[in-house]
């Protein structure tokens, strides 16, 4: 058996394959940093896009604007919903959990603070009102607390911002509370919701 030996290859064919060789190498250590730069640009603008755009809106708000400041502590409020500012008692309600109604003028003024209140029917369900203290409890500019004749199971209300839920697993609770507490209505942004009126239960 014969071996065959591989054809010589010409000096100037392995320079040719050389110069080759070495443009594909230049090429590269050009264009993969390149590349890396621009996806990471595409990237940035993505992220700066999104914060100037700023959250997208929540389905079913209502806005209620150019709601009166003021003390007033006569004022009184009924109605199937909570009110969502106005004139209202010089103490503001102390946030946190409640399992008895309390004074809307109280609340109003918690309201311009910052407050989101979070409002259910008397008679919802234990283990739903109990999802709605483990969201509320140790926030230190939440009140939750049952509303007589509310028209729906769960409200939730900013200062003239408004949203009725159906259910506690509303994926739009998270999001009123993260846009709304302490969000761009506030009047009184960053004002106590402490040593007011009230004794919250946690």
């Amino acid at each position: 058996m014969t071996s065959q030996s591989k054809p010589k290859v010409s000096k100037k064919e392995k320079r040719r394959q050389e110069i080759a060789r070495q443009k594909r190498k230049r090429l590269l250590t050009i264009w993969v940093p390149l590349g890396i730069v621009v996806v990471g640009l595409v990237g940035l603008g993505y992220l700066l896009f999104l914060s100037l755009r700023g959250p997208l809106p929540i389905e079913g708000i209502v806005t209620f604007l150019r709601q009166p400041r003021g003390h007033d502590n006569e004022q009184t409020y009924e109605g199937e919903l909570p009110p969502v500012g106005g004139l209202h008692s010089d103490v503001w309600q102390n946030c946190g959990v409640y399992d008895e109604p309390i004074d809307a003028a109280n609340a109003v003024h918690s309201l311009e603070h910052g407050a989101v209140w979070i409002a259910y029917q008397p008679d919802l369900d234990g283990a739903d009102v109990a999802t709605l203290q483990d969201l509320v409890g140790g926030e230190s500019h939440m009140l939750l607390s049952p509303y007589p004749d509310l028209q729906s199971p769960v409200v939730l209300t900013a200062w003239e911002i408004q949203l009725e839920v159906d259910s506690v697993d509303d994926t739009r609770i998270p999001d009123f509370i993260d846009q709304y507490l302490q969000g761009p209505t506030t009047p009184e942004r960053g004002a106590s919701c402490a040593n007011g009126v009230g004794i919250p239960i946690e």
